[in-house]
Protein backbone atom coordinates (compact mmCIF):
# COMPACT_ATOMS: atom_id res chain seq x y z
CA UNK A 1 0.00 0.00 0.00
CA UNK A 2 3.51 1.93 -0.36
CA UNK A 3 4.12 4.17 -3.13
CA UNK A 4 3.08 7.66 -5.31
CA UNK A 5 -0.23 7.38 -7.08
CA UNK A 6 -3.28 10.16 -7.40
CA UNK A 7 -6.59 10.05 -6.09
CA UNK A 8 -9.52 12.12 -7.35
CA UNK A 9 -10.66 14.33 -5.26
CA UNK A 10 -14.12 15.36 -5.66
CA UNK A 11 -15.67 19.26 -4.52
CA UNK A 12 -15.89 19.34 -0.47
CA UNK A 13 -13.27 17.82 1.15
CA UNK A 14 -9.98 19.65 1.78
CA UNK A 15 -6.77 18.16 0.71
CA UNK A 16 -5.96 16.98 3.92
CA UNK A 17 -9.28 15.18 5.04
CA UNK A 18 -8.26 13.05 1.75
CA UNK A 19 -4.76 12.58 3.59
CA UNK A 20 -6.77 11.54 6.82
CA UNK A 21 -8.79 8.95 5.02
CA UNK A 22 -5.84 7.36 3.30
CA UNK A 23 -4.14 6.92 6.70
CA UNK A 24 -7.00 5.28 8.09
CA UNK A 25 -7.54 3.45 5.04
CA UNK A 26 -3.56 2.35 4.90
CA UNK A 27 -2.65 2.20 8.89
CA UNK A 28 0.31 4.48 7.04
CA UNK A 29 1.37 7.48 9.27
CA UNK A 30 3.58 9.11 6.63
CA UNK A 31 0.86 10.64 3.94
CA UNK A 32 1.77 13.52 1.83
CA UNK A 33 0.40 15.07 -0.98
CA UNK A 34 2.02 17.22 -4.06
CA UNK A 35 0.25 20.48 -4.90
CA UNK A 36 -3.00 21.35 -2.55
CA UNK A 37 -6.56 21.46 -3.81
CA UNK A 38 -8.87 24.08 -2.20
CA UNK A 39 -12.36 22.90 -0.75
CA UNK A 40 -14.37 24.01 -3.63
CA UNK A 41 -12.21 22.34 -6.38
CA UNK A 42 -12.27 18.82 -7.32
CA UNK A 43 -9.79 16.68 -9.25
CA UNK A 44 -6.19 14.72 -9.56
CA UNK A 45 -4.65 14.60 -6.05
CA UNK A 46 -0.94 13.20 -6.33
CA UNK A 47 -0.48 11.12 -3.43
CA UNK A 48 2.59 9.49 -1.55
CA UNK A 49 2.33 7.12 1.28
CA UNK A 50 4.96 6.14 3.36
CA UNK A 51 8.50 7.75 3.70
CA UNK A 52 10.66 7.10 0.46
CA UNK A 53 7.24 8.40 -1.47
CA UNK A 54 6.75 11.16 0.48
CA UNK A 55 10.53 12.30 -0.26
CA UNK A 56 9.83 12.10 -3.68
CA UNK A 57 6.81 14.77 -3.60
CA UNK A 58 8.22 17.99 -4.09
CA UNK A 59 9.67 16.45 -7.86
CA UNK A 60 5.93 16.21 -8.49
CA UNK A 61 4.53 19.33 -7.27
CA UNK A 62 7.49 21.07 -9.80
CA UNK A 63 5.41 19.07 -12.97
CA UNK A 64 3.33 20.48 -15.54
CA UNK A 65 -0.77 20.86 -14.47
CA UNK A 66 -3.96 20.93 -16.46
CA UNK A 67 -7.10 22.32 -15.11
CA UNK A 68 -10.54 23.12 -16.45
CA UNK A 69 -11.70 26.35 -14.87
CA UNK A 70 -15.21 27.91 -15.13
CA UNK A 71 -14.71 31.57 -14.38
CA UNK A 72 -17.86 33.96 -13.65
CA UNK A 73 -17.34 37.66 -15.06
CA UNK A 74 -18.81 40.27 -13.86
CA UNK A 75 -18.39 39.94 -10.11
CA UNK A 76 -15.40 40.03 -7.88
CA UNK A 77 -14.52 38.27 -4.63
CA UNK A 78 -12.54 39.24 -1.59
CA UNK A 79 -11.27 35.60 -2.05
CA UNK A 80 -11.70 35.06 -5.80
CA UNK A 81 -13.48 32.13 -5.64
CA UNK A 82 -17.30 31.35 -4.74
CA UNK A 83 -16.58 31.77 -0.49
CA UNK A 84 -16.02 34.85 -1.01
CA UNK A 85 -17.95 38.20 -0.67
CA UNK A 86 -19.27 39.73 -3.85
CA UNK A 87 -18.69 42.80 -5.43
CA UNK A 88 -20.90 43.20 -8.74
CA UNK A 89 -19.59 45.33 -11.46
CA UNK A 90 -21.77 48.16 -13.33
CA UNK A 91 -21.19 46.44 -16.77
CA UNK A 92 -22.38 48.72 -19.82
CA UNK A 93 -20.72 46.50 -22.15
CA UNK A 94 -20.21 43.16 -21.90
CA UNK A 95 -16.92 42.06 -23.87
CA UNK A 96 -16.94 39.77 -26.92
CA UNK A 97 -14.99 36.80 -27.29
CA UNK A 98 -12.59 38.26 -29.79
CA UNK A 99 -11.50 40.75 -26.73
CA UNK A 100 -11.62 37.78 -24.33
CA UNK A 101 -9.06 35.61 -26.84
CA UNK A 102 -6.54 39.15 -26.78
CA UNK A 103 -7.09 39.11 -23.23
CA UNK A 104 -5.92 35.85 -22.56
CA UNK A 105 -3.16 35.39 -24.31
CA UNK A 106 -1.45 38.35 -22.07
CA UNK A 107 -1.51 35.99 -19.91
CA UNK A 108 0.40 32.97 -21.18
CA UNK A 109 4.40 32.50 -21.00
CA UNK A 110 6.46 33.85 -17.79
CA UNK A 111 3.96 36.19 -15.85
CA UNK A 112 4.39 38.19 -12.65
CA UNK A 113 1.27 36.68 -10.20
CA UNK A 114 0.13 38.12 -6.94
CA UNK A 115 -1.60 34.89 -4.94
CA UNK A 116 -4.71 35.57 -3.36
CA UNK A 117 -4.90 36.78 0.04
CA UNK A 118 -7.22 33.78 1.38
CA UNK A 119 -4.08 31.28 0.05
CA UNK A 120 -2.01 29.18 2.18
CA UNK A 121 1.20 30.64 0.79
CA UNK A 122 2.96 31.74 4.05
CA UNK A 123 3.57 35.21 5.25
CA UNK A 124 6.15 35.98 8.36
CA UNK A 125 5.69 31.98 8.87
CA UNK A 126 1.70 32.08 8.75
CA UNK A 127 -0.64 30.94 6.12
CA UNK A 128 -1.78 34.45 4.11
CA UNK A 129 -5.29 33.27 4.25
CA UNK A 130 -5.08 33.43 8.42
CA UNK A 131 -4.62 37.19 8.24
CA UNK A 132 -7.12 37.74 6.00
CA UNK A 133 -9.93 35.96 7.81
CA UNK A 134 -8.38 38.26 11.04
CA UNK A 135 -9.05 41.02 8.97
CA UNK A 136 -5.68 42.13 8.79
CA UNK A 137 -4.31 43.44 5.60
CA UNK A 138 -0.75 42.16 4.29
CA UNK A 139 0.87 42.69 0.80
CA UNK A 140 1.76 39.79 -1.02
CA UNK A 141 4.47 40.27 -3.21
CA UNK A 142 4.11 39.08 -7.53
CA UNK A 143 5.80 36.05 -7.63
CA UNK A 144 7.21 34.71 -11.61
CA UNK A 145 5.01 31.80 -13.07
CA UNK A 146 4.08 30.22 -16.05
CA UNK A 147 1.06 29.68 -17.57
CA UNK A 148 1.97 27.08 -20.89
CA UNK A 149 -1.45 27.39 -22.36
CA UNK A 150 -5.01 29.05 -22.32
CA UNK A 151 -7.87 27.32 -24.39
CA UNK A 152 -11.55 28.58 -24.49
CA UNK A 153 -13.24 26.13 -24.48
CA UNK A 154 -16.80 28.19 -24.09
CA UNK A 155 -18.00 31.50 -23.51
CA UNK A 156 -21.56 32.65 -22.63
CA UNK A 157 -22.12 35.47 -20.72
CA UNK A 158 -21.11 35.76 -17.83
CA UNK A 159 -19.44 32.84 -17.53
CA UNK A 160 -15.63 31.70 -19.25
CA UNK A 161 -14.62 28.06 -19.10
CA UNK A 162 -11.34 27.43 -19.98
CA UNK A 163 -8.37 24.73 -20.23
CA UNK A 164 -5.11 25.77 -18.41
CA UNK A 165 -1.79 24.37 -18.51
CA UNK A 166 0.65 25.85 -16.09
CA UNK A 167 4.11 25.21 -14.44
CA UNK A 168 4.44 25.34 -10.63
CA UNK A 169 2.97 27.91 -8.30
CA UNK A 170 0.17 29.51 -10.59
CA UNK A 171 -2.91 30.06 -8.61
CA UNK A 172 -5.90 29.97 -10.73
CA UNK A 173 -7.88 31.49 -8.65
CA UNK A 174 -5.27 34.40 -9.38
CA UNK A 175 -5.68 34.17 -13.16
CA UNK A 176 -9.73 34.34 -13.02
CA UNK A 177 -9.01 37.79 -10.69
CA UNK A 178 -6.89 39.10 -13.16
CA UNK A 179 -8.52 38.30 -16.26
CA UNK A 180 -11.67 40.04 -14.64
CA UNK A 181 -9.61 42.55 -14.18
CA UNK A 182 -8.08 43.43 -17.86
CA UNK A 183 -11.69 43.05 -18.80
CA UNK A 184 -12.64 45.91 -16.64
CA UNK A 185 -15.69 43.82 -15.68
CA UNK A 186 -14.26 42.13 -12.69
CA UNK A 187 -14.44 37.97 -12.34
CA UNK A 188 -13.34 35.47 -9.99
CA UNK A 189 -13.19 31.54 -9.96
CA UNK A 190 -16.81 29.78 -9.60
CA UNK A 191 -15.71 25.68 -10.32
CA UNK A 192 -12.40 24.12 -10.91
CA UNK A 193 -11.67 20.87 -12.14
CA UNK A 194 -7.55 19.55 -11.99
CA UNK A 195 -7.46 17.22 -14.57
CA UNK A 196 -3.80 16.28 -14.87
CA UNK A 197 -0.61 16.31 -12.69
CA UNK A 198 2.71 15.58 -14.82
CA UNK A 199 1.75 11.75 -15.91
CA UNK A 200 -1.15 11.78 -13.63
CA UNK A 201 -4.75 12.09 -14.93
CA UNK A 202 -8.24 11.13 -14.13
CA UNK A 203 -7.68 7.84 -16.20
CA UNK A 204 -5.04 6.45 -13.85
CA UNK A 205 -6.51 8.40 -10.39
CA UNK A 206 -7.91 6.02 -7.69
CA UNK A 207 -11.67 7.12 -6.83
CA UNK A 208 -11.52 8.27 -2.90
CA UNK A 209 -15.33 6.60 -2.35
CA UNK A 210 -13.80 3.29 -4.12
CA UNK A 211 -10.77 3.18 -1.78
CA UNK A 212 -12.78 4.24 1.26
CA UNK A 213 -14.66 0.70 0.19
CA UNK A 214 -11.44 -1.75 -0.34
CA UNK A 215 -10.66 -0.50 -4.13
CA UNK A 216 -6.72 -2.00 -3.94
CA UNK A 217 -4.85 1.09 -4.93
CA UNK A 218 -3.12 1.08 -8.70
Amino acid sequence: MKGIFAVYKPKGPTSYDIIRQIKNITGVERVGHAGTLDPLAAGILVVGVGREATKKLGEIVAKEKEYIAKIKLGVASSTDDEEGKKTIYNIRKKPVLLLIKKATQQFIGKIKQTPPAYSALKFEGRAAYKYARAGKKIKLEPRLVEIKEIEILNYKWPFLELRVVTGPGVYIRALARDLGEDLNVGGYLAELERIRVGQFNKSNAVDIKELNQGEKIR
